[in-house]
């Protein structure tokens, strides 16, 4: 294990000739005993300072065939790899294999790197892309943000097929521990290349070069790209397939069989009564007549795909489906396929794009960073699953929990009711009547789901997204203290939560209903019993407070209440909570 009074000393004895900072330091004693390198020559395979592209290190190994390209970060946290393989794949990839003449001022290494890859082009077998850390490489399996960065790095193997002439050389995305611990390898053996029929095709240009071609695709070719890739077919889509129960799903399995099985409409017809479909592909090229794409994955159309795959396993036993069969291949639907595009622009396209199918706006974010990180968040700290796709949870097997590491007995955590919790801990209860603006507003949206989010305590939050379950029986406890005193309480549901979870917050105990209650979406009866008790005590006199504050009795007096769903109420509520003997102190999850 290489010591910080390593890195140390290496960097008091090079930074006056090196430069850079002391975790470069950490690359360079790693290539040092990893590979065996000379230190004069692991010098030269270093990155000291900026503009490297997140390539920090690298090493060629005659011998094995093999390219290493390195990110080093001296920290047991892999969540730090995020930024770096964000910019290796917005720029580096092609900035080492394609167009390396395009930055005069980058890094020294980056000319290192490309000089070693043109003397050894036809020695290189494999491109292997080394993440070295100090922490756990099992870590980073479950991690959904550092799979999704490693999908979307290994679909950047197009440029290294480039540079090789085609010549297979393999692409390689691993995890290591400084400690000698190694994580999944994962390679581009999953197919990449699709040839497909895409017929009568056009071509537009976007705003900064992107290019849409639109054509008619057979549908059989949709079903067998979702074959080949499996759920990672719809890693850009905004949810999974929703079943055949949806209308939608039902209106296309019956389309099929009259097409197929009963054989009463022409398959022509599916692609006039079908909205289409949109792909995002790394690179399309004409070939021979028709198109190959690199690395397809729908961004709208999961309804369609999985709706298709059902349906012949429906029918894998019915003679007339195979009898059908040319029927079935000549079914085509509209296909719009997006190329040349950063990841920024894919995410819009898929928004726009589902905005015109009946989909709910939180629908339109399961794929946002934010989103994906507070999925790893809950899977790390509490092996719970965050359900930001809709209808995933449902479809994940056991297999699939165990491979995630949750817990078989869990159930998930929901994207909005998250969103709820959150906005209820900051006191703006207000917004939970309009959800929907929500969630279309990009400034709120960033304010409920912002980045210190990820800084809390994950029990903490589940503690008080756990209070919602509970609201109705406490609302009946509070009532059954006074049915006219507190008739009010059914108009109060937001504000009772909030002040729920700020009695929780503020507790001298909250550390040990944390570690009791707050590993669990149960709703355990002593943690029941706990919010009984903090509304009969503490909860149920601010509330009382309240419908005496005399800035509300002429709304009162015309029962018009609404003022207890304002931000307001809450405020002043929490004024009388810190004048009392708690001296509480509005406590928002970061």
């Amino acid at each position: 294990m290489i010591t910080q009074r390593e890195i140390d000393q290496a960097f008091s004895e090079l930074h006056a000739t090196c430069g850079g900072v002391k975790e470069d330091y950490f690359g360079l004693l790693y290539l040092e005993r990893e590979h065996k390198v000379l230190r004069d020559r692991a010098i030269q395979q270093i990155a000291f300072g900026g503009r490297d592209y997140a390539v920090d290190g690298f090493h060629f190994d005659a011998d094995r065939r093999n390219l290493y390209i390195y990110q080093f970060k001296y920290s047991p946290s892999a969540a730090l790899f995020k930024s770096s393989m964000e910019r290796l794949i917005d720029k580096g990839i092609e900035q080492v294999f394609a167009t390396p003449n395009r930055d005069y001022l980058k890094n020294q290494i980056l000319l290192q790197l490309r000089s070693t890859l043109v003397d050894n082009r036809s020695m290189i077998d494999q491109i292997c892309f080394r993440f070295v850390f100090t922490g756990d490489p099992a870590d980073v399996e479950r991690s959904q943000v550092l799979e999704k960065l490693s999908e979307d790095l290994q679909g950047k193997a197009h440029y290294v097929d480039a540079f090789f002439d085609e010549r297979p050389v393999r692409f390689i995305v691993e995890f290591r521990s400084a400690t000698g611990q190694v994580g999944a390898i994962r390679t581009n053996e999953l197919q990449s290349e699709f040839v497909i029929d895409l017929s009568k095709l056009i071509e537009i240009s976007g705003p900064t070069a992107q290019q849409m071609h639109v054509g008619f695709v057979r549908l059989a070719d949709l079903e067998f790209m979702h074959s080949a890739l499996g759920s990672h077919f719809f890693d850009r889509n905004i949810r999974y397939g929703l079943g055949d129960g949806e209308a939608v799903n039902r209106a296309i399995s019956r389309a099929l069989r009259k097409i197929v099985i009963d054989r009463t409409e022409d398959p022509a017809l599916f692609a006039f009564n079908h909205n289409g479909v949109t792909l995002f592909a790394e690179k399309l090229e004409k070939r021979d007549g028709k198109i190959a794409v690199t690395a397809p994955r729908l961004l709208n159309g999961a309804q369609t795909v999985t709706t298709a795959t059902q349906f012949r396993q429906k029918n894998s036993d019915n003679p007339k489906l195979a009898e059908g069969n040319s029927r079935y291949e000549a079914v085509r639907v509209l296909c719009r396929v997006i190329t040349d595009a950063e990841q920024e622009f894919v995410t819009h396209v898929t928004i726009n794009n589902n905005r015109q199918n009946p989909v709910e706006p939180w629908n339109l974010h399961a794929n946002d960073m934010i989103q994906l990180e507070l999925q790893d968040k809950f899977q790390r700290e509490l092996h719970i699953y965050y359900e930001r796709q809709e209808n995933s949870f449902s479809q994940l097997s056991t297999e699939d929990l165990a491979e995630y590491g949750i817990r078989e007995d869990s159930k998930a955590v929901q994207m909005i009711k998250l969103a709820q919790t959150f906005m209820i801990t900051d006191g703006t209860i207000s917004r939970l009547s309009e959800l929907r603006r929500v969630f279309e507003d990009d400034t709120i949206y960033k304010s409920v789901f912002r980045e210190s989010r990820l800084r809390a305590d994950a029990r903490k939050i589940l503690l008080c997204y756990k209070i919602e379950r509970c609201l109705r029986v406490v609302s009946n406890e509070i009532l059954e203290r006074g049915q006219s005193k507190y008739s009010f309480i059914s108009r109060a549901r937001n504000l009772l939560w909030a002040l729920l979870c700020q009695g929780l917050l503020n507790s001298k105990k909250l550390d040990e209903w944390m570690t009791k209650f707050g590993d669990s979406l149960v709703v355990q009866v002593e943690f029941k019993e706990l919010l009984l008790q903090l509304a009969s005590t503490r909860v149920r006199p601010l509330l009382g407070a309240i419908m005496k504050d005399p800035e509300y009795q002429e709304q009162i007096a015309n029962d018009n209440l609404g003022f207890l769903r304002s931000d307001k109420a809450f405020n002043k509520c929490m004024e009388y909570a810190h004048q009392n003997r708690d001296r509480w102190v509005h406590k928002k999850l970061p």
